[in-house]
């Protein structure tokens, strides 16, 4: 947004009543125009097709964890060698942990 830096400037007066209609203005707008409504009732109505889930099986291959990765003891979560950041008093910790 350009700026006029020759154009004259406001005085303290013209400031105080332009955001004096400002305010008035804004609180005429929200006064008409808000309506409160709570988001999880109007998405409890609200169904998805097929969203039905009951039935499925979901079946997931557990490998267990490899020589080349270790359990981070902080996130738990099993990373390789090369996110190992250092090795505390409860075992080793992963990069991101670690910082």
């Amino acid at each position: 947004m350009a700026t006029d830096y020759d154009a004259p400037r406001k005085t303290d007066d013209e400031l105080n009543e332009d955001s004096l209609e400002e305010l008035k203005a804004r609180r005429a707008e929200k006064t008409s125009a808000v309506v409160d409504e709570d988001e999880t009732e109007a998405a409890e109505g609200f169904e998805l097709p097929g969203a039905d889930l009951s039935g499925e099986e979901l079946s997931v291959r557990v490998l267990p964890r490899q020589a080349d990765e270790f359990t981070c003891t902080r996130c738990f979560l099993v990373h390789h060698r090369s996110q190992l950041a250092l090795t505390d008093e409860l075992g080793p910790v992963c990069s991101e942990c670690a910082a």
